[in-house]
C-alpha cells in the first residue's frame, strides 16, 4: 500500500464567478479545469472529461512521511491509511463496506513521503452517495483503543512482510544513512522501533489525526464528465462543515552534507548483490531549470537509451538492469542511481563504470539530438497517460500534495523546454559530486 509515485500538473487561470477556470492554448495539459476554494480552507478540483460513466475521487491529504517531525512517532502517516477505513459512528466499518459493494466501488489508499492518498472510480449515479460517506469518514472518523491496536498490530505486520525484500531494506538503510535531522531519514512505513510501539499511541494518533486530517491540508479531485457547478456545490454541502485546524509539521532542515557516506547491509534472504548511488538534490520546484536539467539528466545517462545500459544490460550482460530516479520531493532528497549486479565480485567495477558516466556527463556536452528526442518523449508519455479518468488523476496528485494546486504542470514543462545542453552539463558538475553522495551496497546470502 505503500509507493512512490511522481506526478505531474498544469495551466494558467482567470477568475470567473468564484470558479478559477483554465483551458490554456498553449499548455500541455489538454483538460480544462475548475476550482473553488472554501471558506474552511478545502479546495475542490473538478476536470471535467468524456467517460463511459465513471467517476475519478481522489482525497488528497497534503501529509506523508515528511510530516512525522516527532521523535518516537515515525509512521502514523501510514498508520491512518488504515485507520481510515474503520469508519465513523454513523457509517461504521461494515456499513461504510457494503455501501462500497453495492455500488461496485472499490476504495483503495497509499501513502508516501509526501502524499497520503484516497482514491476509487465510482459511478457517477452513486457520486452523491459516495461523496457523502467519503467526507463523514473525513470530517468524523472514529475508533476506540481496541481497533487502534488491531490496525497498529496490522501495520506491524506489513513492516515485517515488507522486510522480505532487498529493495525494501536498502531503500531503509540508505535513507537513514543519507540523512541527519530531516525526516527523510525514516521510510514511510517508519522506524522499526517506533512501528514495535504504535499500540501504546492510541492518545497521540488522535493529536495526529486533528491536526493533519483538515480542510485547509486535503484537496478534493474529480474526473469524468460531469457538471463543475453542480459537483462543487454538493462538495460544499458535504465539506463546508468541516472545522479549519491543520498544524504545519517543525520539520528540520538536513544540515549540508560535506562528505561521502557508504554503508553496507547484508540481507537475510536471496538476493544478488543491489547497488545505491544517491546524490544530494533540490526540492520541487517546476520553475527551476536546474531541477529540470537534474530530471533530465536521469534519463541521459542511465536510461534505456543511454550507452551504460547497453554496455552493462543488453552487451556485457553483467547487470539485471540499471536505472536512475531523479525526480525531486516537497524537500531537497536524493538522486539515486539504482543496479542490480550479477556477480559479487564486478561490484566495484560497475561502481566505477557508473562513476565513469558521470564524468563523462560532467565534460562533455550531451548529444544535442538525444536531448531534444528526451524532451519529446517526456511531453509524448505524459499526454498518453491521460487516457482515462483514473489515469489523469492519478498523474496529477503527486505535485497537488507537494505543491497545492495544478498549475505546476505549464512551468514545469516550460523549464524542460528551456534546458540546453550547457544546463545539462552544469547540474552534472554542480549535483553528481563526491561530498554529496551516500553509496549503500545491499549482499543477500
Amino acid at each position: 500500500m505503500i509507493f512512490k509515485c511522481l506526478s505531474l500538473i498544469f495551466a494558467a487561470s482567470f477568475v470567473c464567478s468564484g470558479l478559477i477556470l483554465a483551458n490554456p492554448p498553449e499548455g500541455i495539459f489538454p483538460y480544462k479545469y475548475h476550482e473553488e476554494i472554501l471558506s474552511n480552507g478545502f479546495k475542490i478540483i473538478v476536470i471535467p472529461m468524456e467517460s463511459p460513466g465513471l467517476v475519478a475521487y481522489y482525497s488528497v491529504v497534503r501529509t506523508g512521511s515528511r510530516d512525522e517531525y516527532e521523535p518516537g512517532h515515525s509512521g502514523f502517516a501510514h498508520f491512518f491509511e488504515h485507520m481510515m477505513f474503520r469508519g465513523t459512528e454513523k457509517y461504521p466499518s461494515h456499513i461504510y463496506d457494503k455501501h462500497m459493494t453495492e455500488m461496485g466501488a472499490d476504495a483503495n489508499a497509499y501513502t508516501s513521503d509526501d502524499i497520503t492518498c484516497y482514491h476509487l472510480n465510482v459511478s457517477s449515479e452513486d457520486l452523491k452517495m459516495f461523496m457523502e460517506l467519503e467526507s463523514d469518514r473525513f470530517l468524523n472518523l472514529s475508533y476506540n483503543e481496541r481497533g487502534f491496536k488491531t490496525e497498529a498490530g496490522a501495520v506491524h505486520g506489513e513492516y515485517l512482510q515488507s522486510l522480505s525484500s532487498p529493495f525494501f531494506a536498502l531503500r531503509e538503510k540508505l535513507l537513514n544513512t543519507a540523512f541527519d535531522k530531516h525526516t527523510y531519514k525514516h521510510t514511510t512505513i517508519g522506524f522499526k522501533e517506533d512501528v514495535e510501539a504504535m499500540p501504546t499511541m492510541y492518545e497521540y494518533s488522535k493529536t495526529f489525526f486533528n491536526r493533519y486530517y483538515r480542510p485547509e491540508n486535503v484537496v478534493l479531485l474529480i474526473v469524468r464528465d460531469v457538471n463543475p457547478t453542480s459537483t462543487i456545490d454538493l462538495a460544499k454541502k458535504y465539506y463546508g462543515p468541516w472545522e479549519k485546524g491543520y498544524v504545519p509539521p517543525k520539520i528540520t532542515r538536513e544540515p549540508k552534507q560535506k562528505a561521502e557516506r557508504s554503508a553496507n547491509l547484508k540481507f537475510d534472504g536471496k538476493s544478488l548483490p543491489i547497488l545505491s548511488i544517491n546524490y544530494k538534490s533540490l526540492a520541487f520546484d517546476p520553475q527551476s531549470t536546474e531541477m529540470a536539467a537534474c530530471m533530465l539528466m536521469g534519463d541521459l545517462m542511465f536510461g534505456r537509451t543511454s550507452d551504460i545500459n547497453k554496455k552493462l544490460v543488453l552487451d556485457e550482460q553483467r547487470v539485471q538492469f540499471i536505472g536512475a530516479n531523479f525526480y525531486s520531493a516537497r524537500d531537497p532528497k536524493l538522486l539515486s542511481i539504482v543496479t542490480m549486479v550479477k556477480k559479487e565480485n564486478d561490484i566495484d567495477n560497475v561502481e566505477n563504470e557508473i562513476y565513469e558516466t558521470i564524468d563523462h556527463y560532467q565534460k562533455n556536452l550531451v548529444d544535442e539530438k538525444r536531448l531534444n528526442d528526451l524532451k519529446s518523449n517526456l511531453r509524448y508519455g505524459f499526454l498518453m497517460g491521460l487516457s482515462t479518468p483514473d489515469r489523469v488523476a492519478g498523474r496529477l496528485t503527486r505535485t497537488i500534495a507537494i505543491t497545492g494546486g495544478i498549475e505546476a504542470i505549464d512551468q514545469l514543462y516550460n523549464s524542460i523546454d528551456r534546458i540546453t545542453r550547457e544546463d545539462i552539463l552544469s547540474a552534472a558538475n554542480k549535483f553528481l559530486v563526491k561530498e554529496k553522495r551516500t553509496v549503500v551496497v545491499l549482499k543477500g546470502r
